[in-house]
């Protein structure tokens, strides 16, 4: 088992690595919309806090030497499930060659009371 750690996604905030990399399997744990620069959470429109996820999915899997090309399984969770078209616009755009499986699930509340966190699943 390889913890994955990179100052290019936001540190974990708590008992959890940013990933695992485990036989040619990558398990990303869920990011929130913080810009790893500042440590500021992105906030406005749910276009503009899936966007910081999707990149800080994207660094922690380039510092486990994958990619989101390699992601197989994704979970998106919203605080409000009324935001699903915004985000869905957005995550598609960063998956334009393959569609992973995932799971869409509306929560009742989220860390730091952002609007979206996603985890992921790659391949090596």
């Amino acid at each position: 088992m390889k913890v994955v750690a990179t100052e290019s996604a936001p540190k974990a905030i708590g008992p959890y690595s940013q990933a695992i990399v485990m036989n040619n399997m990558v398990f990303v744990s869920g990011q929130i919309p913080i810009n790893p620069a500042t440590g500021n959470l992105v906030e406005g429109p749910i276009a503009d806090q899936t966007r910081q996820v999707m990149s800080n999915l994207s660094a922690i899997l380039e510092a486990a030497g994958a990619s989101l090309d390699k992601v197989v399984k994704t979970t998106v969770y919203l605080k409000d499930m009324g935001d699903f078209q915004e985000m869905n616009e957005v995550y598609g755009g960063h998956f334009p060659d393959h569609k992973p499986a995932r799971a869409t699930v509306q929560v009742a509340k989220l860390p730091r009371d952002v609007g979206v966190e996603i985890d992921c699943i790659a391949v090596l």
